[in-house]
């Protein structure tokens, strides 16, 4: 069971998970039409690769708050972590095994999300 209080903060994250994959689209959608369609799926792929653990340790992170809760909330946000970083891991590697990329777009929109995540103070009060 999930506690009121993280409510507003679950919203905020998916405003910012929002934010980062509209940044992601229209750069995209830049790439594509100047570096051609394969470029414009490697810049997808990047996308892909940065916003999903950021879904699931959105997830894991705000599923509990209160100091009646706490051992819960330290429990559950070192979980998210540590499964946003594996399907990191993992998405990385199996999109570079399996589907042909463009390295460049692709690691230009990966690092673009992130940077979308630091500046989200700009963008949003809470």
């Amino acid at each position: 069971m999930t506690n009121k209080l993280a409510s507003p903060y679950r919203i905020a994250v998916l405003k910012l998970i929002c934010l980062q994959g509209v940044v992601a689209l229209v750069a995209a959608m830049i790439i594509c039409i100047g570096w051609g369609v394969d470029a414009g799926v490697s810049a997808i792929a990047g996308a892909a690769v940065a916003i999903l653990p950021h879904c699931v340790f959105a997830a894991y992170a705000f599923r509990y708050m209160g100091a009646s809760r706490a051992n819960q909330a330290y429990t559950s946000l070192k979980r998210g972590n540590g499964l946003k970083f594996l399907l990191t891991i993992i998405l990385f590697a199996l999109v570079l095994k399996h589907f042909s990329v463009i390295l460049l777009p692709f690691f230009i929109i990966y690092v673009l999300v992130l940077l979308t995540g630091l500046f989200a103070p700009v963008f949003f009060k809470h």
